[in-house]
């Protein structure tokens, strides 16, 4: 009998369309070449109403420039989390199906971000990638970077701070951005796909940079540039012991590697990434290449991810060092063009990822999660008025 796994995408994120991207290639195309699974894609729109039709699993649908037209002949479903995860079809001739798995696909806000995981922790069901918490603390470019510090894996120099601060302290948080080199690249927090991220090589540039990223968020990282630049990124999967693809050098033509970079320049890509403007594996000295891997893997494992993640590298060339500059979870970590280099197909990342999620579901079961106590029999209760 085929389980009926649930493929969530879209959401209220600058991140919308990529989502809608990376859920049809490689996830949903794969599951519907198995036979393994009944295929629910679960779009969520760019206002936060959930829909699910099975017209919605072929890429086309969301093509048409007049799909949003398309969605109002739609019922919004309902979400019930009572008995695992149901998905609602209300109305006189109601239906309803019971999802036995869920592939994430959202990337950026109320997704990738550990939102969806939350919920889907709370239905007790199986999901693809890292967990709540890993989810959580990856998205926020910040939190990740002292996490890294504490655990003394090397970070680029920065300066963090929020929008009520920026407008309460600017002169002070400016004398301790000063202290930074220049050039400087200003990003909003919790945001990817490079989305809001600017590169200032003069104070002007860095106070136009400041206000474009707080239009995206109200947490803000100025980050010293890696002079003598590499980027490179190493693809990581599994929960316990991790496995990793190639590390892969993006060849950008820019200064920035920017989200039309990613995503556009290559013309028709919907891997996720540009493949085609990539160097894959990385030509970097053998020596280089190895620290990469063990920093990847520990920075893999002080976060907690699982499934799949994505880690992002700034190389300085001329002394050698290396530096963690982000770690990117489900559905930003797919890159699929970089496994299938590794003999991993789309069906077998899929299949793998899928067989990740209920590793780690089977594993969570074993653990207390309730207490039994005498709390509300001591506690409370009428008091004697004197």
């Amino acid at each position: 009998m085929k389980k009926n796994i649930a493929v969530i995408f879209g959401s209220r994120s600058a991140e919308h369309d990529v989502s809608i991207l990376t859920a049809h290639t490689p996830i949903i195309s794969s599951l519907l070449a198995m036979s393994d699974y009944d295929v629910w894609p679960v779009y969520i729109s760019k206002k936060g109403v959930w829909y699910c039709d099975k017209v919605m699993n072929e890429l086309s649908f969301f093509k048409n420039d007049n799909f949003e037209n398309e969605l109002k002949k739609l019922k919004p479903i309902k979400m019930a989390l009572n008995h695992g995860l149901e998905i609602i079809w209300p109305g006189v001739f109601s239906k309803k199906v019971n999802i036995d798995i869920a592939f994430p696909a959202t990337h950026g806000t109320y997704g990738e971000d550990g939102s969806l995981m939350g919920l889907l922790r709370m239905a007790n069901i199986p999901f693809v990638g890292c967990d709540l918490f890993a989810s959580a603390v990856a998205m926020d470019k910040v939190l990740t970077k002292q996490i890294m510090s504490a655990e003394n894996i090397p970070i680029a120099p920065y300066v963090w701070f929020t929008k009520h601060e920026w407008k309460k302290n600017q002169e002070a948080l400016r004398k301790k951005i000063s202290e930074l080199k220049y050039p400087l690249f200003i990003k909003p927090v919790h945001l990817g796909s490079s989305i809001g991220i600017t590169k200032a090589k003069t104070s002007q540039e860095l106070e136009n940079g400041i206000e474009v990223a707080l239009h995206y968020d109200d947490k803000i990282l100025v980050e010293e540039g890696v002079e003598n630049l590499i980027e490179v990124t190493l693809p990581i999967m599994g929960n316990e012991t991790p496995t990793c693809a190639l590390i892969e050098r993006p060849l950008n033509k820019t200064e920035m590697f920017d989200f039309n970079d990613k995503y556009l320049s290559g013309g028709k890509n919907t891997e996720g990434a540009n493949a085609q403007y990539s160097e894959l594996p990385a030509n970097i000295e053998p020596a280089l290449s190895q620290q990469v891997i063990e920093l990847g893997r520990r920075a893999y494992h002080t976060i907690g991810c699982e499934g799949v993640a994505r880690i992002d590298f700034l190389i300085d060339n001329q002394t050698k060092n290396v530096y963690v500059n982000e770690i990117n979870t489900l559905p930003g970590s797919l890159y699929i063009h970089n496994w299938r280099k590794v003999g991993v197909s789309g069906v077998d990342l899929v299949t793998k990822l899928i067989l990740l999620a209920n590793e780690r579901f089977d594993s969570q079961k074993n653990i207390t999660h309730a207490f039994k106590s005498d709390i509300l029999k001591m506690g409370g209760g009428n008091k004697t008025q004197e």
